[in-house]
């Protein structure tokens, strides 16, 4: 009976995850389902996957609750010594984040008729993007504010004496770091970034506006002479919504303009694949002779057009806000090798995508042995240096992220480099404090070496 209550928390974190799972994953499948009919030529993997990180996302709470459980005396006391922490950290991150986020952006909800579910939606529908902001630094923090503690009240040092060594007694947070950076895995494969690109959308939505997709598109297929630039994609242009201001150009193997059609809408039936053009301004372009236009009083209707409009957006679509599957299925199209500048673009936030989350991990690395001491005295140092690096490691991030975007550096460095050179760092901080030696010793003579 005594440890009913302990197994309490996970059941219910098992039965919210399924409640969660009953509604999100048909609703996933159904979105991707309808996608992939809109976007046919996108990777099948990657998609298809959707559904199913979203069904282990709704399970994780649980299978730490579990995890938790299974740990021994120390193990749990010292999780809920910092989970404790951590949810304070996170939730005056969170406070802090809003409250300056919603000083700039308040006036965009003027226009809403309920300001106040306007905003409650605006940030919930955000939150996954939230989180990949604001989780490294809340671990951050409650590393360093814990194990301060902890060593402040000698628990460190009582636990050195009696056997446990510095690796086993970070094991648990490390485990966090770990959780943390598979969630926001999960997170960063697909709707952290839809959250971050939808902000516009979603006040434009509160006030009342119509959302659109895109703007001003240029688009040319590689093996058509048509030059497409449309003016704005519809939310619903896939259901058949029609593109607006679209201007479609056909050029002569030497770039001259051959004809030119104008019309303020265009819908496409992609049962039937038939494009429609409302009363379109049809232009004739011949050398040495001046223009022919001709005005059409009826939609003008064409069936030998391949182009689609999952196709034509594709290039007006932001690579910061697209998911996983977005990424790879523009890399494995024809855009790819028509479109190489923005190559390097794509790369890199393909790596990132992945490389992103394990900044969790990395900052865990950072933090525990150098908030780790065995004095009551004399942590501060510990504490600056595991600011200064971990804001460093995300400085050093933004600035390679740029390099591999303009094609300077290699998208796998771009990506990687910086977690790989601050997990370095971290673990001969932990090699130090393994062998007894202070962390700072190398610091100070690389500070006094020309003393």
């Amino acid at each position: 009976m005594s440890n009913a209550p302990r197994w309490l928390l996970p059941l219910i974190f098992t039965l919210l995850g399924t409640v969660a799972a009953t509604f999100l994953f048909p609703m996933e499948k159904s979105i991707v389902a309808e996608y992939l009919s809109g976007f046919p030529d996108s990777h099948l993997l990657t998609t298809q996957l959707r559904p199913y990180i979203l069904l282990a996302i709704c399970f994780m709470p649980a299978i730490a609750s579990y995890t938790y459980n299974l740990g021994n005396t120390f193990d749990r006391y010292l999780s809920k010594q910092f989970l404790e922490i951590f949810s304070i950290c996170l939730g005056a991150l969170f406070i802090i984040w809003m409250l300056l986020d919603l000083n700039d952006n308040l006036s965009d909800f003027s226009g809403a008729s309920n300001k106040f579910s306007s905003v409650l939606n605006f940030y919930i529908l955000r939150s996954p993007a939230i989180l990949i902001a604001l989780l490294p630094y809340s671990l951050l923090l409650a590393n360093i504010y814990c194990l301060g503690k902890l060593s402040k009240s000698n628990e460190i040092a009582a636990m050195i004496q009696s056997g446990t060594g510095i690796l086993r007694i970070s094991l648990p947070l490390i485990l966090v770091g770990c959780w943390c950076s598979l969630l926001l895995l999960g997170l960063n494969y697909q709707w952290a970034p839809h959250a971050e690109g939808k902000r516009s959308e979603l006040i434009d939505l509160a006030r009342g506006r119509p959302i659109i997709e895109a703007k001003n598109v240029l688009f040319r297929a590689p093996d058509s002479d048509r030059l497409w630039m449309v003016g704005t994609f519809p939310e619903n242009f896939l259901k058949g919504e029609p593109l607006q201001n679209v201007e479609i150009t056909t050029i002569h193997p030497d770039n001259s303009i051959k004809t030119r059609l104008e019309s303020k809408s265009a819908s496409y039936d992609k049962t039937n694949r038939i494009w429609t053009f409302e009363n379109p301004l049809l232009s004739h372009f011949e050398p040495g002779q001046a223009p022919v236009y001709q005005q059409l009083e009826e939609p003008w209707v064409t069936k030998s057009w391949r182009e689609t409009p999952s196709q034509i957006i594709k290039p007006g679509l932001s690579v910061e806000y697209l998911g996983i599957p977005e990424i790879k299925s523009w890399l494995i199209s024809p855009l790819a090798k028509q479109m190489t500048a923005n190559l390097p673009s794509y790369l890199t936030h393909w790596h990132y995508r992945w490389a992103l989350p394990i900044t969790c991990l990395v900052t865990v690395i950072l933090a525990v042995p150098l908030s780790i001491r065995f004095s009551r005295h004399g942590g501060g140092s510990g504490i600056f240096l595991a600011v200064v690096l971990s804001v460093i490691m995300l400085f050093i991030s933004t600035i390679t992220l740029a390099l591999g975007e303009s094609g300077t550096v290699n998208p796998i460095i771009a990506a990687w480099l910086p977690n790989t050179l601050f997990a370095c760092v971290g673990l001969y901080f932990y090699y130090r404090r393994i062998t007894g030696k202070s962390v700072y010793q190398s610091l100070k003579k690389l500070l006094n070496f020309n003393k």
